[in-house]
Order: structure tokens, then C-alpha cells, then sequence
């Protein structure tokens, strides 16, 4: 087979990772020569609108050693990962303007910036060929049974239309690895230094680490109680931890899908291994629920066009982001977060419902600072998920407010999980200013 194009450019994003990356391989077959590039972008270190860093210290290691795992498998295919940092169309257009590339792949991505990225780059240079290969879900835009404009305006309603499809993936769909890479252009290319990351951290960035810990779980007879254990606020095995290596593509959602259909023909499915897929799905949801709205997703009034009422207090904001709440389970929860980089599904549904409702603050602030902690950060799901919680998503009954009190009886009745996150450390008073005084720095 003849390849299409003298000089390609694969430019890596979310999808970090040798074996299943669909965007790696229709690359590497359609190419002469190869580039392979990641861009660090300068923003995620500066302030954004919101006066957060955009990610933390903790999310930044966990991205690093991704970057490290997939610069080390390139090489083993002749390869090199150029690493650039800067603003990313600037970086790839001095790529393509200094390589002479012809074709320029990345995966198709949901994000409103990175798709206005996108659209710049192929308008700067029209003359060039541009293709995001669908590498992020179980389905892409082709597989699905009604248009995006269409997009079922809830989670159950989505959930009936994508069942089917999922019954149907076979076991083995992600088996396409990677049989060889083109070489890179003989120019040399100015780089970044690959970065040397100690493998600490609650989890350790990377494909290596992310098939080790995949083949772990599926060993072990975790996913058969999944449904009973996923809500507990501490545990490592009560849930699966799959989220972080999904979010920055060091895992395709079909090798996943893969894995679980292997541990059924052993161990039989039950509801618990059915609900690992409905929380796929959920993850599958918000990704076309941010292609379908996207800047609407990020809007005070979501996308029900609907102001919820709130005001802003500088120190209650704080008070939540260092777990100095009046709420033990929500100090402990942020404590967790602040120290890990993770928190519980139950814990994230919490925290959520303390700051919009006890506290009574903006939600994007929430979902703001989530994006900066989380290590399984995903643009769609974090902040589809916090417009559900505030009443302004994709939920048809309205904001959830959680019964704190209740709650912490039902998840952590003799208080082990606040002790150990010194959630118990709490304050009776988090206003020492009047309102009329804010903002505050």
C-alpha cells in the first residue's frame, strides 16, 4: 500500500497510549514519514477566569508520567515523542510550517477550546490535510441513532438508545495494535527534555501502569460487587479506578469493554458487571452532551437557560477548597482530594451539593477547582456532572441537595473516613466579613 502522504503530524492530546490508539495507526498507515508531538500548554499553569491555577501539582505529575510511558514506547519503535510548550496552534503551525507536513491526525476531542483550535489550524493552512479519528468513546458520531442536534435530553433516554449498540461490541474490538511506525523527517526538531517523574502518587500516569492496573482488577473479583462497593468514600478496590487513564487516553474504553467481557466468560455477569458498562455509558453521555452544547455547558445558566441563585463569598469558597467547612464529610472529602488528586463518586456528589447549597456559591467555581485537583479530569464529564448537581443540566428533576447529616450516617457511620482525612477538624463560622465588603483576594 502506497501512503498518501510525504509527512505526517500526529499530534497527541488525549489519547496517550501505543495499542488501540485508532489516530496512531491510520497515521502510520498513510504516511511516508512520521512526527509525533505533544504540546504542554502554557495556560494550564496561569490563572484562569475563575482566579485558579488550571492544574495542580499533583495532575501535572500524573500527565508527566504519561508522557514519559509514551515517549519510551515510541522509541521502541524508532520513533521520537517532540515535546513542545507553548501556545498549541503556534506550536503545531511552526511544526507543519518547518517540516513541511502535508497531513496533520489527532483524536477528535469535545472540548469547545481544543475544537477551535482545530478549525484555526485548518484555516491557517487550507491547503493540507486534517483528520481527527474518532479515539475517545465505545461509539463514534456514525454509530449513533439520532444527530447530535437530536441528543436525548437525559441520561436515561440516552441510555436506552446506546444499550443495544453496547450489547452488540464484540469481545476483542480493541486488539489492533501497532505493527511499526514510518521514521521521522531527518531534519532535527526542537524539544522539550522527556520528563524523568519518580512513579509516586495515589496513581502512577502512563499505558504501562494503566494495563498493569486494568489486568489487576479484572484478576481479582472486584468488578462481581462493583454495584455495592462503588459509593464508598475510601477503599482502593471499592471502585474501579479506571477514570484517570480513560481521561488522558492511557486506556481506550474498548479495552475496558474487552477486559470485562473476559472476566464475564469466567466469573458469569451479574449486575455489578453490568453497572461498570452503565457508568461507561454515563462517561459516553456527557461526551456528546459537551459536542452537542458546548459553550453552553460552561454557562452560569447551563443549557436550561435557568440562574440559579447565588451569590459569591470569597472566604466560603476558600473555606470549601481547604476543607475548612462546618461539614466533617466535606472537609475530609477535600482534604482527600487536596492530598491524592481523587475523591469518590458519592464524595464528589457531596462536596458538589455542600457548595451550591450550604454554601451557596457559583457552581463553576466548584467544577473550576475540580478541573485543577482531579487526576481523572474530563472537560465533559466534570463539567456535565456539576450542571447536573446545580439544576441547570441534563437532570429533569432539578438541582440535588444531599442531606449531609443522612449521608454521613449511611457512608461513614462510625466516622473512620473523617478521622483519617481530619475531616473533624471543622468550623462553626466561615463568614467574618459582610458581604458588601467582597471581593476579596
Amino acid at each position: 500500500m502506497t501512503a498518501k502522504h510525504a509527512t505526517g503530524l500526529i499530534w497527541f492530546n488525549l489519547d496517550l497510549r501505543i495499542t488501540d490508539n485508532l489516530t496512531l495507526i491510520k497515521a502510520a498507515q498513510e504516511c511516508q514519514q512520521l512526527v509525533c508531538c505533544f504540546v504542554i500548554d502554557e495556560s494550564w499553569f496561569k490563572g484562569n477566569r475563575y482566579g485558579i491555577q488550571g492544574i495542580s501539582q499533583q495532575r501535572w505529575r500524573f500527565i508527566q508520567q504519561s508522557i514519559a510511558d509514551l515517549a519510551a514506547s515510541l522509541q521502541q519503535y524508532g520513533q521520537q515523542l517532540i515535546i513542545r510548550k507553548g501556545q498549541p496552534t503556534t506550536e503545531i503551525s511552526t511544526l507543519i510550517s518547518t517540516l513541511g507536513v502535508d497531513a496533520v491526525y489527532s483524536s477528535d476531542d469535545a472540548g469547545v477550546y481544543e475544537r477551535r483550535r482545530w478549525q484555526t489550524l485548518t484555516k491557517r493552512f487550507p491547503f493540507i490535510h486534517f483528520e481527527r479519528v474518532s479515539n475517545h468513546t465505545l461509539l463514534n458520531e456514525q454509530h449513533l441513532s439520532f444527530s447530535l442536534d437530536n441528543l436525548p435530553s437525559t441520561y436515561s433516554q440516552f441510555r436506552k438508545c446506546f444499550e443495544p449498540l453496547a450489547e452488540t461490541l464484540p469481545n476483542g474490538q480493541a486488539q489492533k495494535h501497532l505493527k511499526a511506525l514510518p521514521p521521522m523527517p531527518k531534519r532535527s526538531i526542537a524539544t522539550e527534555a522527556t520528563p524523568f517523574i519518580e512513579p509516586s502518587g495515589y496513581l502512577k500516569g502512563g499505558e504501562l501502569a494503566a494495563h498493569q492496573h486494568l489486568s489487576d482488577y479484572f484478576a481479582s473479583i472486584a468488578a462481581g460487587s462493583y454495584k455495592e462497593t462503588r459509593n464508598a468514600l475510601d477503599s482502593f478496590t471499592d471502585s474501579t479506578k479506571f477514570s484517570a487513564a480513560l481521561a488522558i487516553g492511557n486506556l481506550s474504553p474498548r479495552q475496558v469493554i474487552d477486559a470485562l467481557r473476559d472476566y464475564e466468560q469466567i466469573h458469569g455477569a451479574n449486575e455489578s458487571t453490568y453497572w461498570i458498562v452503565f457508568e461507561l455509558m454515563w462517561r459516553e453521555y456527557f461526551y456528546w452532551y459537551l459536542r452537542c452544547y458546548q459553550e453552553r455547558v460552561f454557562k452560569f445558566s447551563g443549557i436550561q437557560n435557568k440562574k440559579p441563585v447565588t451569590s459569591f463569598y470569597p472566604q466560603r469558597f476558600a473555606a470549601w477548597c481547604k476543607g475548612k467547612t462546618p461539614y466533617p464529610i466535606v472537609n475530609a472529602c477535600m482534604h482527600q482530594l487536596n492530598q491524592t488528586g481523587y475523591m469518590s463518586n458519592r464524595g464528589r456528589q457531596l462536596v458538589a451539593s455542600c457548595l451550591i447549597h450550604e454554601l451557596q456559591l457559583d457552581w463553576r467555581y466548584g467544577a473550576a477547582y475540580f478541573e485543577q485537583q482531579l487526576l481523572d479530569y474530563d472537560v465533559a464529564s466534570n463539567w456535565g456532572n456539576w450542571q447536573y448537581l446545580a439544576g441547570v443540566g441534563a437532570d429533569p428533576r432539578g438541582s440535588r441537595r444531599f442531606n449531609l447529616e443522612k449521608q454521613t450516617q449511611i457512608y461513614d457511620p462510625n466516622g473512620e473516613f473523617i478521622k483519617r482525612w481530619h475531616g473533624d477538624q471543622a468550623v462553626s463560622q466561615i463568614d467574618f466579613t459582610d458581604a458588601a465588603d467582597w471581593p476579596l483576594s
